[in-house]
């Protein structure tokens, strides 16, 4: 499994950043750089279980399934994950699934003077490492658009 990082600063209140990480509507517009119609089904509590999902090909859901490990307002998310979804239902014990098994996703959150530093470590397995290494930094300039226009509006 590799383990990719990346870190943008955002020009946005780290509250702004971290509502415009999550909340729905937000995180659809950032996340569709990965595949269009991605969305979370799910709590983002600690302990909980949540989707990641997207239409696959022929329609049904696709995507993973994680636990949320740690999540601190404004400061920090953990996610492990268990496996995958594939027509629309979790898989954590084939073998296929078992590849995403164990990774980590975590997002941690740090502002100083109005600006948010947001640093992000991923694991992925060696199959996907080009395809996020390409995706992530878009995603996140979408990300940092998103909330710095927020931010802007918010003033």
């Amino acid at each position: 499994m590799d383990k990719l990082h990346f870190t943008t600063r955002i020009d946005a209140p780290v509250h702004t950043v971290w509502t415009t990480m999550l909340d729905q509507s937000t995180y659809r517009e950032w996340t569709r750089l990965f595949h269009d119609g991605s969305h979370f089904v799910g709590s983002w509590n600690p302990g909980q279980v949540i989707r990641f999902l997207a239409p696959g090909d022929d329609g049904t859901l696709r995507g993973l399934v994680a636990r949320v490990v740690d999540l601190r307002p404004d400061e920090l998310i953990s996610l492990e994950y268990l496996g995958e979804v594939s027509g629309g239902i979790n898989d954590t014990t084939s073998a296929h699934a078992q590849r995403f098994a164990g990774a980590h996703e975590d997002y941690s959150f740090r502002e100083s003077d109005g600006v948010t530093t947001l640093v992000v470590e991923v694991d992925t397995d060696e199959e996907f490492t080009a395809m996020f290494a390409a995706q992530w930094p878009r995603a996140l300039a979408r990300l940092t658009e998103l909330a710095e226009e927020r931010a802007s509006t918010a003033d």
